[in-house]
């Protein structure tokens, strides 16, 4: 090994490096179902455009026998690429190497790609599988993670930040994919969590196991951490690509336009009855996006959780567009505390980086009761419509059905700075709706009628013709223009192309103070 030239050194040490920590942990790594960190990395990039930095990097540890085992690369693969011919940044945990645990020179070369891709201006993708901290590393291990989560914070904002949890991801490790903008977690090789059933069940006595308390579905559909699940890696990664297609490098530029054959001026007759007669009735949100968007595409976010609102990405003439909307098929699209945090960080997301909003609104009103209220309804509504307020990117909002209460106010409506304000024919805006209405204005006069119903429903009626309705909004200009629900796209389509060149400022101030 001494005799052996400094070119032939390092020729071995780049394939220990590759084989990162040998064959065998790499088909324990297929037999669990999971990719090694170097095929996710060739298939999150174009081919043959990632360049490897820090690769033969090893551990400073000399402690516990560490330094007899010293793998080149030391656990995580860094670099940069390119996506779609767009450059992008990324690490990947190599669980063969140590369980992929965090260690000094392991942190310090995923934040050295992380300051890079600040610096150039281009999003950052984390691949993580990691048993976490380097035991036998102590503190230096821990400040490496937080040496990385100030990175996320300084980031957040400025590039897009992706992480895919493609195996464990536990204690400190889980504050940063929770800085960043999107989770993805495959459904049956990924956990996150901060404390692990075994230290549950000794703490408390609660017996879970890994995929109750910190799996793909769990933190999809009830904790709203994720938000994205999908099947396998593959998957994973094609969806971290398909994400990218949408978002633009950086805060400063505008999101990618990407070519349609779908006319911005098509017409969609479905829409003109797709709204119940009886306004008790529920209706599927998604086929009123689906009939609107370029080629009925639409990149739903957080899918499983609080279903009530529906967020996603879509393209109108092309042009990346967020999408907010009620959801009359669920919970009546009615506003709680999971669909208003949901819906404010979408928001906030869409307004750091560029992309306008688009809003549907169908909304009855925020979710009454003690759990609610107790819960801090008030103070998690506040950030919708705090996000909505701040937003200076093109809004534009339809009304589609009920706006109603207070969370017509919340659903970007035209008091919240919106730039365009449209209305379907039947849409209904009021304090609440005529039945809520007449039992509190004309309760004596029913109660002491001669035929109650009669009258509860003359009164109903009245109430409808003269306030639930569009039109006394759009005589006060809180709508711009009523319109026949089959021309939607055609208006938000020219709304988006007259407003693509909107300037708007806030306050000079260091930032506002969200409630949260």
């Amino acid at each position: 090994m001494a005799h052996q030239s400094p070119s032939a050194r390092f020729a071995e040490l780049e394939h220990r490096a590759e084989l990162g920590g040998g064959a065998d942990r790499i088909a324990r790594q297929h037999a669990a179902g999971k990719l090694t960190a170097r095929e996710r990395i060739e298939r999150l990039f174009d081919p043959g455009t990632f360049e490897e930095v820090d690769k033969l990097v090893v551990h400073r540890c000399r402690d516990f026998g560490m330094e007899a085992q010293q793998i080149p690369g030391d656990g995580v693969v860094c670099g940069s690429g390119c996506v779609d011919g767009r450059v992008v940044y990324a690490f990947a945990q190599d669980f063969t190497v140590f369980g992929g645990s965090l260690s000094e020179t392991n942190a310090a070369k995923i934040c050295k790609i992380m300051d890079q891709a600040v610096k150039v201006g281009a999003p950052i993708v984390g691949l993580n599988d990691s048993g976490g901290a380097r035991i036998q590393e102590g503190v230096a291990s821990l400040a490496g993670y937080a040496d990385i989560f100030l990175r996320n914070t300084l980031a957040s904002g400025v590039v897009p930040q992706i992480s895919a949890i493609l195996g464990p991801c536990a204690g400190g490790a889980v504050y940063s994919p929770a800085i960043t903008d999107f989770t993805v977690m495959t459904e049956a090789t990924s956990y996150m969590f901060v404390t692990g059933p075994d230290v549950i069940r000794t703490v408390t006595h609660e017996d879970v196991t890994k995929e109750e308390l910190g799996g793909a579905m769990t933190h999809n559909a009830r904790s709203g951490v994720a938000h994205f699940a999908v099947a396998d890696d593959d998957a994973a990664l094609a969806l971290v690509r398909d994400l990218l297609s949408y978002l633009p490098s950086n805060n400063v530029d505008d999101p990618p336009v990407a070519p349609t054959t779908d006319p911005s001026d098509r017409e969609a007759p479905e829409l003109d009855t797709i709204v119940p007669a009886s306004a008790m009735q529920p209706y599927d949100m998604h086929e009123v996006i689906g009939a609107i968007v370029d080629e009925g595409v639409f990149l739903e976010v957080q899918q499983h959780f609080a279903r009530n609102l529906v967020v996603g990405f879509a393209r109108m003439g092309g042009r990346p567009v967020g999408i907010v909307a009620n959801q009359p098929a669920h919970l009546a699209g009615v506003l709680d505390i999971d669909a208003s945090v949901k819906g404010a960080r979408f928001v906030r997301f869409c307004d750091a980086f560029n992309i306008p909003l688009v809003t549907f609104e169908d909304v009855p009103g925020f979710l009454p009761g003690t759990v609610q209220e107790f819960g801090g309804i008030i103070r998690h509504g506040a950030k919708l419509l705090y996000a909505y307020a701040e937003a200076t990117v093109p809004k534009i909002t339809v009304v589609t059905r009920k706006a109603y209460g207070g969370a017509y106010c919340v659903m970007s409506s035209k008091h919240l700075r919106t730039d365009v304000n449209l209305a379907w024919p039947t849409a209904e805006l009021a304090v609440m709706g005529p039945e809520g209405a007449v039992n509190i204005l004309y309760k004596r006069e029913i109660e002491t009628a001669a035929d109650p119903v009669a009258a509860r429903a003359a009164r109903v009626e009245e109430f409808r013709e003269a306030f639930a309705n569009p039109y006394v909004a759009a005589t006060r200009g809180f709508l711009d223009e009523v319109i026949a629900p089959r021309t939607t796209r055609m208006r938000i389509c020219r709304a988006l192309e007259r407003l693509h060149g909107k300037r708007e400022t806030m306050p000079p101030k260091k930032h506002g103070n969200i409630p949260l």
